[in-house]
């Protein structure tokens, strides 16, 4: 099965890019060259490939559509996903259509944020933040699980 893909508009030169859910390499500008926000969704079957195995720390959020601190969060979570364009990808997981994923993660409150690093949670946070408090958390969260 091929990876979903998304449309991401370059936030440099303003062209649409398709942009697939996991690749090996992190997705780029097709016409100015510029690394683009990597936002997608992921549920129950391709977790692991879009999550688990990216080339870069991933920022999970675990969101519902009847939730409003959810709606309210999103668009801050797509703004840092756009500030880290190259160096974190936002991967939102819906848990009423991944009831897996929420009982294995433990989901008790939504929005639950986790940053996954190699496969591994290294933060996680439940409840909505505004974007100041978001950015200092997921830098600190990224940071932590740096190798070296």
């Amino acid at each position: 099965m091929s990876p979903s893909t998304a449309t991401v508009k370059c936030p440099h030169c303003g062209k649409t890019n398709r942009v697939p859910s996991a690749a090996s390499g992190l997705p780029h500008c097709g016409n100015c060259h510029n690394s683009l926000p990597w936002i997608t969704a992921a549920g129950d079957d391709d977790f692991s490939e879009v999550v688990e195995r990216a080339a870069v720390p991933v920022l999970v959020d675990m969101w519902a559509t009847w939730c409003g601190p959810c709606r309210m969060v999103s668009p801050a979570l797509e703004q840092l996903a756009t500030e880290r364009a190259g160096s974190v990808k936002l991967v939102k997981v819906d848990v009423d259509a991944a009831p897996a994923l929420a009982q294995r993660f433990r989901v008790q409150a939504v929005p639950t944020l986790m940053v996954v690093r190699d496969g591994e949670v290294v933060a996680r946070q439940a409840g909505a933040l505004p974007l100041p408090a978001l950015r200092q958390w997921l830098d600190a969260s990224v940071g932590s699980g740096e190798k070296g």
